[in-house]
């Protein structure tokens, strides 16, 4: 039920004052306002002169953190803070956790509940957050949404970004999202690769005008506006302008993801990570006609033949990648007790041109199960730059070397 704003972020200041405060978020902006900030994190720390809140903003490209004393300067802090319009508030203390969430009539949607007391076997603080690169209890949460199992595909799909990024990445960061639908991951990506310090725009590509809609909403609540937008489209005809260096794309169905993968070669983009849903394709292609000598017990029953299906169709994937001057792998990115689709196709631009085996063994595997992949069939009707050519990158960077 709705509280009176004022009351509410009067309890939320006694916490942030409270000695037995543990950690606190203030993120996103309300209705028509923006903060001078785009997050605040305070922290209780020990310094060798005393006890300190610590206060970390980010203006969206850079943190600043500062240490202040308990008593009048902690208080100042903190009524600063208090008077920018954020749009979310997460407080955890020893005893509770409090999550307050602005409406767009300007009242307080506040969640009370008492802190979990973590039993021998589990982890505690600090090292429960080290379990997901984004904090379940960001305040992004409150505005996506999405249930426990969704947050932990996304969490496995940004661990599996994690990896294949450089280290050492620097300079702007073209991102798009295809086939985003809700952005859950579109949200989650942008928030992770800001907070790498990384220059980044991303775009979220839905072929459903109220999504795109409904997430630009959540965008300027949060007040990412100006760096997450969405376009209504296909995944194979969306405007996005200029060409992304990272293309992601979460379950994206059937031969969806072959739309998303064909337009990630002709962008040339240097990294991409998809992980495809159901594959209808290629099983149709297998059930219309017999299977070569001596496999036809492999696609006897239809149980069999499903998850072969899926099999032969993300080898294919990976193969056409390959031969079009990626270096690609297929890996398993979240547990499958979580979801069945849990695969990732993972591939990163070298411009290496493919050898003559690698051509072979692509021909002959085709030939052999007499199926046309559909990510062959939308390469040839628009061919990409030949692997081999000179890769160009944004800023002048260099492609990646296998």
């Amino acid at each position: 039920m709705p509280e009176p704003l004022d009351a509410a972020l009067t309890e939320v200041r006694s916490l942030l004052l409270d000695p037995a405060l543990t950690r606190a978020v203030a993120a996103g902006r309300r209705r028509g306002q923006r903060p001078s900030v785009v997050r605040a994190e305070l922290r209780p720390v020990t310094l060798k002169a005393g006890p300190r809140l610590q206060i970390s903003t980010s203006d969206g490209a850079r943190p600043y953190t500062r240490n202040v004393a308990p008593g009048p300067e902690a208080a100042s802090a903190v009524d600063a803070l208090l008077a920018e319009p954020f749009g979310n508030w997460h407080v955890e203390t020893a005893e509770a956790t409090v999550q307050l969430r602005v409406t767009k009539s300007g009242e307080a949607q506040v969640h009370r509940s008492a802190a979990a007391r973590p039993t021998a076997a589990e982890p505690t603080g600090h090292d429960r957050a080290k379990e997901y690169l984004l904090d379940p209890g960001d305040p992004i949460f409150a505005e996506i949404g999405g249930s426990a199992a969704k947050r932990r595909q996304v969490d496995a799909f940004l661990r599996a970004l994690a990896a294949t990024l450089p280290d050492d990445l620097t300079g702007p960061l073209r991102v798009v999202d295809l086939g985003c639908g809700n952005a859950y991951l579109t949200f989650a990506a942008y928030r992770y690769l800001a907070q790498r310090g990384l220059d980044v725009e991303l775009v979220g590509v839905d072929v459903r005008e109220d999504q795109r809609r409904r997430n630009t909403e959540l965008a300027e609540r949060l007040g990412w506006a100006d760096r997450v937008s969405f376009v209504a489209g296909t995944i194979a005809d969306a405007v996005v302008e200029p060409a992304p260096d990272l293309v992601l794309a979460l379950h994206a169905c059937d031969t969806a993801t072959d739309e998303a993968l064909a337009r990630a070669v002709r962008w040339r983009a240097r990294w991409v990570l998809a992980a495809p849903c159901c594959h209808h394709d290629i099983a149709a292609q297998l059930r219309a006609r017999p299977a070569p000598a001596p496999y036809e017990l492999l696609t006897r029953q239809g149980i069999l033949r499903e998850r072969f299906a899926d099999v032969l169709t993300d080898a294919l994937r990976a193969g056409l990648l390959r031969l079009h001057g990626y270096r690609a792998e297929v890996v398993e990115f979240v547990d499958s007790r979580h979801t069945p689709r849990n695969l990732l196709i993972r591939a990163r631009r070298t411009g290496a041109e493919p050898t003559g085996t690698q051509r072979a063994d692509y021909r002959a595997l085709v030939d052999q199960w007499a199926v046309t992949p559909r990510l062959a069939t939308l390469l040839a009707e628009a061919p990409a730059t030949p692997a081999g050519t000179p890769v160009d990158t944004p800023a002048g960077r260099p492609a990646d070397t296998a």
